[in-house]
């Protein structure tokens, strides 16, 4: 993932200047749109925007001036993405609403100083409330950090209306409940998500619900389904163990503890790629259980099979 454009000669040196901030643009793009598919493409799209904008660039700004023009060029790129598409979330209740919804791998986090709360999928889910121009000023403001001043200039609007949108924002969210995710990765959800790969190989549904809270929420993006509770949840864990052997590979997400399954149906000779599920823990169990396709392997490091 994220492999540098194949620029043609002229551009090569130009592409070395961007290529330390592409890390950093994929995920502001992720954060905007809520993809990681999409901010694949937005990330390519920015870069062919800066290429051909490459004369309005000032060099003398350095490292950080480079990386605030494609944070700019990027914004853009991604409301221009958002205003074709028309797509903004209209309830927090679940993922099950917000198909578009994909994990991020944690091995492609290392290279930026990323905090836990900003990338849990409980904000992105959060953020993809607002209306585009809104969700932009929130993500310059709050996690960028950058001044309202600053935002307005790449909104092409005033800072009086930069602070309406922020507060407006604010207001969104503040009706939600914020996702608790602070801090690094602890042991205990180290030990958690092993009990899970553990329960999940063995086929041990009672060792598996213990745990799980007894409001557990499991959803599948993009399907639209929402499974609420202990009751609801193990026959779905039931019905699991009849398709076959499963092995499971520790793969954190989001700042959160995940896992990509791997499924030998019967007759089948190979350990092939089902889902991952990403967890959600709450005081010290699994709140949430999102189940996603196995569609950005490559990004996590794993194979289509296992050996």
């Amino acid at each position: 993932m994220l492999e540098p454009t194949a620029f043609p000669p002229p551009m090569t040196a130009f592409d070395a200047l961007l290529r330390p901030h592409r890390r950093a643009v994929h995920l502001h793009c992720y954060r905007m749109v809520g993809s990681f598919a999409e901010a694949d493409d937005l990330v390519q799209e920015t870069l062919l925007r800066a290429w051909n904008s490459r004369d309005a660039f000032d060099a003398s700004s350095g490292e950080t001036g480079m990386r605030r023009w494609l944070y700019r060029i990027a914004t853009n790129a991604c409301l221009d993405h958002l205003r074709t598409s028309s797509r903004q979330a209209t309830s927090a209740h679940s993922f099950a609403e917000i198909p578009w919804l994909q994990p991020y791998p944690d091995v492609l986090l290392e290279e930026e100083a990323v905090a836990r709360e900003s990338i849990a999928l409980g904000y992105l889910a959060l953020i993809q409330r607002l209306p585009p121009r809104q969700r932009a000023a929130f993500v310059l403001c709050e996690v960028l950090d950058w001044s309202a001043a600053e935002t307005a200039s790449l909104l092409e609007t005033s800072v009086a209306a930069v602070n309406s949108s922020l507060q407006r924002a604010r207001a969104t969210l503040s009706r939600h409940e914020t996702p608790a995710h602070g801090g690094p990765v602890t042991a205990d959800e180290r030990a958690l998500l092993a009990a899970f790969i553990s329960a999940h190989q063995g086929g041990d549904c009672k060792a598996s619900i213990a745990l799980l809270t007894r409001d557990v929420r499991v959803t599948m993006p993009p399907l639209p389904m929402c499974i609420e509770g202990v009751d609801q949840v193990l026959p779905l864990m039931e019905r699991a163990n009849t398709m076959g052997e499963w092995r499971l590979v520790p793969a954190w997400a989001n700042r959160m503890p995940a896992a990509v399954s791997y499924l030998r149906r019967p007759g089948d000779q190979e350990l092939r790629a089902f889902k991952i599920d990403v967890l959600h823990v709450r005081d010290g169990r699994i709140h949430e259980i999102t189940t996603f396709q196995p569609s950005q392997l490559a990004a996590f490091g794993l194979p289509e099979v296992l050996a």
